[in-house]
């Protein structure tokens, strides 16, 4: 069985993270990834506080076992919630989309593991001087917010400048990706897309079909021109969005064309108005499956591929 410092770290039988994925990522779905042993996280996003403390509840009702919360600290309840998860006493909190230095002292006299997601070498550097307890390194590959770095060159910077734990993620989706991420330094792997398909996870139908009858071209990347660019599933949204992104809209107009639109796909499975994050791995997921396989299966495959490793090897 594959084991790394990560799981005598956290508690957790297989290094996977399932990732915070914003009005996607809830109580339910994280608890059925850390009773199959990976570690489930909430995702924040732009919820407000109650909601937050709701999922997390309803996950303790489900699982025993450690779970996660993930902050998007741009969001304005980013305080609000930096204190429920204390409060809550949430094992782990990972974070995107911004520094959290400001909350590091708090999580940690609440005896939180702190792992934040970093897309550049300079931020893992700053992250591991704040103390915090593993990294979280994230290529441009994946759904939702991303870097400009793929994740085949941005793990092995980061394990280069940091004495922490890493898991990769970005573009990984069954066990070929996690042997593949293990070989360039990280401990584990964090998977979005791929528990887009879990049968606990509480999609709209049409976006799950949508991810798997996805094509390696699916995915498109949108706002890089407001600073924050966002990968999703190629459909008229993302289309229109791009559209008016290059085709000078003002900032402000551009901001709210994308309000709501995540939370109607998810929800409404709008194919018109809503945007589908997805990451590039979209069109390797083509099952839907409960999380626990979902985390078996990839975990097997990664250890039968670098038991083979020594093949390349004479």
């Amino acid at each position: 069985m594959i084991k790394s410092e990560i799981c005598e770290m956290l508690g957790i039988q297989y290094p996977v993270f399932q990732g915070g994925m914003a009005w996607i990522a809830d109580g339910k779905l994280a608890a059925a990834v850390s009773d199959g042993g990976g570690l489930g996280i909430i995702a924040a996003g732009n919820a407000p506080g109650e909601y937050v403390r709701e999922q997390i509840q309803i996950a303790r009702a489900r699982t025993s076992k450690p779970i996660g919360v993930n902050i998007m600290l741009m969001s304005p309840y980013a305080d609000e919630i930096a204190k429920i998860v204390a409060e809550e006493g949430v094992e782990v909190v990972t974070t995107g989309a911004g520094n959290p230095s400001k909350y590091m002292k708090e999580w940690k006299e609440a005896g939180i593991r702190v792992i934040p997601v970093v897309a550049s070498v300079a931020m893992a550097k700053l992250m591991t001087r704040l103390g915090a307890s593993a990294l979280i390194a994230e290529g441009g590959e994946s759904g939702g917010h991303v870097g400009e770095l793929t994740t085949m060159v941005l793990v092995p910077q980061i394990c280069d400048v940091t004495t922490l734990p890493v898991m990769a993620a970005g573009g990984i989706a069954d066990g070929r990706g996690m042997a593949a991420a293990m070989m360039l330094g990280a401990q584990g792997v964090q998977m979005g897309t791929r528990f887009l398909s879990a049968e606990e996870c509480t999609l709209h139908a049409a976006y799950k079909e949508k991810i798997l009858k996805a094509t390696d071209l699916c995915t498109m990347v949108t706002g890089k021109r407001l600073g924050h660019p966002v990968r999703s599933l190629r459909t008229p949204f993302a289309r229109n969005y791009s559209k008016a992104e290059y085709g000078g809209m003002p900032d402000d107009e551009l901001e709210a064309l994308a309000t709501g639109a995540l939370r109607l796909a998810v929800q409404e499975g709008d194919a018109e108005k809503g945007c589908f994050l997805a990451g590039q791995c979209a069109a390797m997921v083509k099952k839907e499956q409960p999380a626990a396989e979902i985390i078996k299966e990839v975990t097997e495959e990664a250890e039968a591929i670098l038991l083979r490793a020594d093949q390349w090897v004479k």
